[in-house]
């Protein structure tokens, strides 16, 4: 499958994972082998008591599986080559971490894809330390395999989504304006749970044992007809988007239709190092970068680590469109605040939080930092639910 990583540059905070079981079983256990070598005993562990959580789960998701294929109609052997064909991190690129250096520049600079415990920063719940709300969910999820003594905080799990429907501005644009695409590999060290890993969710699985996602997948398509952001579908519609859809070459999204998937995905959590050069294949920016610092930066990390760029079509709002009913009434004066030419963009979000990290003094009548990067985060989801493309508002 293919991963996709929630990205931080005001847009680069996540990734989803995408994956391919393609090949026959001895090989991709020899595979699978060869790309764990490198883990640390910590994270090794956390892959072993996420397999085995799975493992218990599997007689009852493989007769889920076998009951909905049957009522739906869908021929098993259909079924099972549209697994094999599964492959996708959302992220800000102009956020600052600690020491003031945006996510573009150290990804650039390092080539490495850090966690929310290196980097502290993040479009979700940032709480990325010992003793805080993500310590506590990664020592459920992970059965304590982080919490062991001599365990750094490079060694901790970067998260990502599942690109399963081809999503143009990816599977979880809540997390960032921008993700990456990881090459297949990254599957075989990952672990994965139905929907955010927050909410504890009961579906939790791995590459060795997906059986529980599919589980889950088909039972929501079932009782819902819609699923991971994608309305109208049912299993067959699934399984035949999995055969055909997965297997096409990537392609330009600047003109395709945004999905807006705000809260319906399946999260990734990657297990060791994202090497840009090694890990990453296909960087997705927002065309609010464009011709900016951050898109230059950009632009610099896909040629220095031969990663293939894209633009998807970009989200824009006119100022007087924003509602204060869908995050808060707060939102059309944050809004007012940041805007130029009277409409905002992922770009001018992102410029709002780094004038609030080197100027806090000049945003104290809207609060604390942490309050006012809140309200950001949530213009954000603003503009991802109600933006329309940005090329209707270039000037």
């Amino acid at each position: 499958m293919k991963l996709s990583l929630f990205t931080y540059i005001l847009g680069l905070e996540r990734s989803e994972l995408v994956m391919g079981w393609q090949g026959d079983e001895n090989a991709n256990k020899k595979r699978e082998s060869q790309f764990i070598e490198e883990l640390s005993e910590s994270q090794l562990s956390a892959l072993e008591y996420v397999t085995n959580y799975a493992r218990i789960r599997k007689s009852e998701a493989v007769q889920a599986i076998h009951e909905i294929l049957q009522m739906s109609n869908v021929d098993r052997e259909e079924f099972e080559d549209a697994v094999a064909k599964i492959k996708s991190h959302h992220f800000h690129p102009d956020r600052l971490d600690p020491a003031k250096k945006s996510v573009a520049v150290a990804l650039l600079e390092q080539g490495v894809y850090k966690s929310q415990f290196e980097t502290l920063l993040s479009n979700g719940s940032v709480s990325a330390y010992p003793g805080g709300q993500r310590d506590l969910w990664e020592e459920r999820l992970f059965g304590g395999a982080y919490q062991q003594e001599g365990t750094s905080n490079s060694e901790r799990p970067k998260y990502g989504a599942l690109d399963l429907m081809r999503h143009p501005d990816g599977p979880a644009p809540r997390f960032g304006s921008c993700y990456f695409l990881l090459s297949p590999e990254v599957s075989y060290r990952s672990t994965y749970t139905y929907l955010d890993s927050h909410q504890n969710p009961v579906q939790k699985g791995t590459y060795a044992e997906f059986d529980d996602m599919m589980a889950a997948l088909l039972e929501e398509i079932f009782l819902r007809d819609s699923a991971l952001g994608k309305k109208n579908l049912r299993p067959q519609k699934l399984v035949d988007h999995f055969r055909v859809h997965l297997t096409m070459p990537f392609s330009d999204l600047s003109r395709s239709e945004a999905k807006r998937n705000l809260n319906h995905y399946i999260e990734a959590q990657v297990h060791g190092n994202i090497r840009l050069k090694e890990d990453v294949e296909i960087l997705v920016a927002d065309p609010s970068f464009k011709g900016t610092p951050t898109g230059r930066i950009l632009e610099r990390i896909c040629l220095q680590y031969s990663i293939q760029l894209y633009w998807h079509m970009g989200f824009a709002m006119w100022v007087d469109e924003v509602p204060s009913d869908f995050r808060g009434p707060t939102m059309p004066s944050l809004a007012e605040r940041i805007a130029h030419h009277s409409y905002i963009d992922a770009n001018m979000i992102g410029s709002a939080a780094m004038h609030l990290k080197h100027d806090p003094a000049a945003w104290r009548d809207r609060g604390t930092d942490k309050e006012v990067l809140q309200e950001l985060k949530l213009l954000w989801h603003v503009l991802v639910r109600y933006g329309k493309p940005l090329r209707n508002f270039k000037l």
